[in-house]
């Protein structure tokens, strides 16, 4: 009869606990002590304190990947089986599993919406540096071109659906990779503040030392132990590439697609202004574009009301980024023309909106944002508002002379 076998429990988490975790806090309470007297002794309990909960963070996921080395491949090798089994794929197709394949009839459709499919995922995984970068997206942009030179509304269609789908992927990843830089950035503020310790003595941010390590001890255990299966797609190349989606989009006449889905991306807008300034000065060369596209939009549709909800969300979410984006003072994003151009387009778009409710709403917001910003005195819509503040005034003069 043969032994079960079981697994050594690992010591070092019960020595951490039952010996060193009461030590430590037992030399802390004098370290408090001394730290109220002596500035030596403060940076002293804080560099403890520092360096005592990182390896706490560390040292048990090393013990337990060190005890089971195999077991995060096994899963990991066992979850693919079961989705190629499951999908019935082959396990090198990757751009065929998971939420790609969750994306509607896409890749089911036919051969050439799963081939321009694939070309889009891979332009979107593999960086701007590699050489095979721009060979794969000349291949993606000759077979949109084919296809809407076959003058075949169908293909025009699998182009539109593609691209859409490309567009909300790109998108949903750079709201991602701005909101991480954003915590990133306020996590490393707040650890490297001068605001460390609070007034009335040396009682010492503990709580403030022990998440901001243990962001460090997140990131740096995951870095060392995960594999590298995929580069880190950053957010100036994401930007980049919405925009040239999104042109693509507008060159198979689904410019209100990529409009749409930039106007709901209002946690994006918001993030975006703490961002840094090259991608701020991306994401501005987008919104530029899309507002262009959205003077058009609804123009010969005939469900207008949509349009303007379109419209106004458009205006609500990304006025506030253009009024406070860090747009480059020396290496500006926009000529002086192109400020202008855009002046205009903007003015344009708020007088296709309802007077009283939509209008009023999007240029209150724009004043709120333009004066409360001393550094930037762009974009100008001083006429336009103006001009609604007079419209304003006669309806109301009308309105009271048809009283009486």
């Amino acid at each position: 009869m043969v032994e079960a076998q079981t697994a050594p429990t690992p010591l070092a988490p019960l020595l951490l606990r039952n010996i060193l975790l009461p030590l430590f806090i037992y030399s802390d309470k004098t370290l408090i002590n001394l730290s109220h007297k002596f500035k030596l002794f403060h940076i002293i309990r804080y560099t403890l304190i520092t360096a005592f909960l990182f390896f706490l963070k560390v040292i048990p996921s090393f013990i337990s990947y060190s005890l089971h080395p195999n077991q995060n491949q096994n899963q990991n090798h066992n979850a693919d089986s079961e989705l190629d089994s499951d999908s019935g794929t082959h396990p090198w197709v990757p751009f065929l599993k998971g939420n790609d394949a969750a994306d509607g009839s896409l890749v089911d459709e036919t051969c050439i919406a799963r081939a321009l499919t694939q070309l889009l995922a891979i332009i979107n995984e593999i960086p701007v540096s590699s050489r095979k970068y721009e060979i794969v997206r000349s291949y993606a942009e000759k077979l949109m071109n084919e296809n809407l030179e076959e003058g075949y509304e169908p293909l025009r269609k699998v182009n539109a659906k593609v691209l859409s789908a490309a567009f909300s992927r790109a998108l949903q990843q750079l709201q991602s990779a701005a909101v991480a830089a954003s915590k990133y950035d306020i996590e490393k503020n707040t650890a490297t503040g001068g605001d460390v310790t609070k007034k009335g003595g040396g009682y010492f941010g503990l709580n403030r030392v022990i998440k901001t390590v243990g962001h460090y001890g997140d990131f740096a255990w995951t870095q060392f132990t995960k594999p590298k299966t995929r580069l880190r797609v950053s957010a100036e190349k994401l930007s980049a590439e919405l925009l040239w989606l999104a042109e693509k989009l507008v060159a198979c006449g689904s410019a209100d697609e990529a409009v749409r889905q930039w106007a709901s991306a209002s946690k994006l807008a918001c993030v975006a202004l703490s961002a840094q300034q090259r991608l701020q000065g991306s994401l501005v060369k987008l919104s530029v574009y899309l507002f262009k596209e959205a003077v058009s939009m609804g123009v010969q549709d005939d469900d207008m009301e949509e349009s303007r909800k379109v419209k106004t969300k458009l205006l609500m979410s990304w006025l506030p980024f253009l009024c406070r984006a860090t747009i480059g003072v020396e290496a500006p994003v926009l000529t002086f023309n192109e400020k202008a151009e855009l002046e205009n387009m903007l003015g344009k778009l708020i007088e296709s909106l309802k007077h009283e409710q939509e209008q009023e709403k999007v240029l209150s917001l724009w004043l709120h944002h333009y004066a409360h910003c001393p550094s930037s005195d762009w974009p100008n819509l001083h006429h336009y508002y103006d001009r609604w503040c007079t419209a304003s005034r006669n309806l109301f003069v009308l309105q009271g002379k048809q009283e009486k």
